[in-house]
């Protein structure tokens, strides 16, 4: 979509925000526009005015929809990403148990094991009597 456009962190600061009360604002001042064109002055570019707010309008339902594929994209890399979680589990425990009569699973074993020896409960911290 080459008529997309990238903002600083600024420019996104100074812009108006359009969410979806601002948009029915948008369209009733567009009708309002389209009505009563004798009022606006001459300079005022009723067409691009169109333009802008079909593009918002189109430009919002793309992103609805965007945000909802956004979701089940990270809910279903969660289901799976858990589900291969626990296969890597059993996995790990059937090479601790092999480990112990098998010739190089020792190794592998270990090398699986430091992932939990990252983790370490922090101990709770005691109550403050005042």
């Amino acid at each position: 979509m080459p008529f997309l456009v990238t903002l600083s962190a600024e420019e996104r600061r100074n812009l108006f925000k359009m969410g979806d009360k601002r948009l029915a604002f948008v369209n009733n001042s567009l009708i309002a526009a389209q009505s009563n064109r004798d009022i606006l002055p001459a300079s005022f570019d009723l067409d691009e005015f169109i333009r802008d707010y079909q593009l918002a309008a189109t430009l919002t339902e793309v992103l609805i929809g965007l945000r909802q594929l956004t979701e089940q994209v990270d809910d279903t890399l969660m289901a799976v990403g858990s589900e291969a979680m626990g296969s890597s589990l059993t996995v790990y425990d059937y090479v601790k148990t092999a480990a112990k009569k098998t010739p190089g699973l020792k190794i592998i074993a270990e090398q699986l094991g430091e992932r939990f020896k990252a983790i370490k409960k922090k101990p709770a911290k005691a109550a403050v009597d005042s």
